[in-house]
């Protein structure tokens, strides 16, 4: 089982370390799912330095977890999923402490759409500025009826700077994408259902357990199976049709000497639920 990321932070005085409460925390919900969750109540999850830093190590321990078959990422803060970048922390920082902090939180979400397995973004609030695009670096992101997204960087005179302008008009095409970057206006958890930035709308239960729904279906698949299939598509995307098919002949290369496929064959023989280990 994989170290989680749980110890406090108690070291107060130096620039950018933490007073003491968890901000980011990750907690197995069983041997196949983990939750990670956002907790910075007093400033509606705004991403600051120690936000940033303890979400890069909940991210650095998933990689080394080979049994996770999905991470659901959602808030602790009643009407909020995350505010963005803390701007009040940005403020006093300098042009090159900005800078770095932007490429430092780049890089993070690039590590986040990177990880091996299915991720879920649980939006039940505000996603706003860096919180949306937080949603925008997992594979799929579950609404609330009380969700809302905006891009309003332009109206504080700078542009999305952790992925937003790149991956938004991947997932609701060009024309959307300039439009809600431009204006900087918020929609609604329908609106994102409509253009697809959602990809379910909890109405009947709340956004976590639809999450979790989710996580459960993706989780009867094996281990292995899954992330040479998150794999194949994410590369593939990026490449020609003769290229990804290439791609995907040598993920799947990958799962040929597996036990799980074995397992997989076995079970299906014998009329019984798989039990896959990641091996």
């Amino acid at each position: 089982m994989m170290r989680l990321a749980s110890r406090c932070w108690s070291r107060v005085g130096e620039r950018g370390l933490s007073t003491g409460q968890l901000q980011v925390a990750l907690e197995p919900l069983d041997g196949s799912i983990f939750m990670l969750t956002l907790n910075r109540p007093d400033a509606r999850n705004a991403i600051g330095r120690q936000f940033l830093r303890e979400l890069k190590e909940s991210l650095d321990n998933l990689v080394l977890e080979r049994s996770t078959r999905c991470v659901i990422i959602k808030s602790s803060v009643s009407r909020v999923f995350c505010a963005g970048a803390d701007l009040k922390e940005r403020a006093n920082m300098t042009r090159q402490e900005a800078s770095a902090f932007v490429r430092d939180l780049r890089g993070t979400f690039s590590a986040l759409e990177a990880l091996p397995m299915p991720t879920i973004a649980c939006v039940d609030g505000y996603a706003l500025g860096g919180g949306a695009e937080l949603a925008l670096a997992c594979d799929f992101r579950v609404c609330g009826t009380g969700a809302q997204f905006a891009f309003p960087e332009t109206r504080l005179g700078i542009i999305p700077g952790a992925g937003g302008t790149q991956r938004l008009p991947r997932v609701v095409g060009t024309p959307r994408a300039k439009e809600l970057i431009y204006t900087g206006r918020r929609i609604s958890a329908q609106e994102a259902l409509d253009i697809g930035l959602a990809d379910h709308l909890a109405d009947s239960v709340s956004a976590e357990d639809r999450a979790l729904r989710l996580a459960r279906d993706i989780a009867q698949g094996g281990p292995v199976a899954l992330r040479m299939a998150k794999q194949a598509i994410g590369l593939g995307m990026e490449v020609d049709l003769a290229s990804g098919l290439l791609v995907e002949e040598a993920c799947y290369a990958q799962v040929i000497p597996t036990q799980d496929r074995l397992e997989g064959l076995k079970a299906f023989a014998e009329k019984r639920p798989p039990v896959f280990k990641g091996e």
